[in-house]
């Protein structure tokens, strides 16, 4: 059995006359289980903040947690849109010469002509639209020169159009081929 010293404090007062306050000290060996107070709530003490540091980990990591998750959330709806909206993208391409197959035939052949409208119907529908291009100012993002011309236009003005060029959701799916002016 662990001992501690205790020490007591007394204040003596003497029958004289004049009145001396002494002190005495007392020890005493005393046990575990009576021993001081401080020793027994400073353990509990110290156990409480390792407690506290604990809790406050595993809360910092619960919210890391729940971040990470609610941005893999973010990441997937993005991405699902994006498949959404893209995924299509490989049939459209192979649909093109079929579309410029129709152009071509749509001037001869009024059937020809009808089916090509309701099939440009359908895929602007599904976000694909044709780059405007006569007139325009000359742009790589768009456009492919083909071919120079002198030309009473301005410098890099698009003067004609070899192969219609496509757009899906604003993005490139076909630049325009086009002849622009010296």
């Amino acid at each position: 059995m662990t001992t501690f010293k205790k020490v007591i404090e007394w204040k003596y007062q003497t029958n004289s006359k004049m009145a001396k306050k002494q002190k005495i000290k007392y020890i005493s060996e005393c046990s575990e289980a009576e021993g001081p107070k401080e020793k027994k709530t400073g353990g509990l003490r110290r156990k409480l903040k390792e407690c506290q540091k604990e809790r406050r980990e595993y809360l910092t990591q619960t919210q890391k947690a729940v971040a990470d998750l609610i941005n893999y959330r973010k990441r997937q709806e993005l991405a699902s849109e994006e498949w959404r909206k893209y995924g299509q993208r490989e049939l459209l391409e192979n649909l093109l010469p079929v579309i410029d197959a129709l152009s071509a035939g749509a001037g001869k052949d009024a059937g020809l002509k009808k089916i090509k409208e309701q099939l440009e119907k359908v895929l602007i529908r599904n976000g694909l639209k044709e780059i405007a291009v006569l007139g325009e100012k000359f742009n790589p993002e768009f456009h492919e020169a083909v071919d120079m011309a002198e030309a009473k236009e301005a410098s890099w003005t698009i003067i004609a159009e070899i192969q219609k060029g496509y757009l899906l959701h604003n993005k490139v799916l076909r630049p325009s081929k086009v002849r622009v002016a010296k």
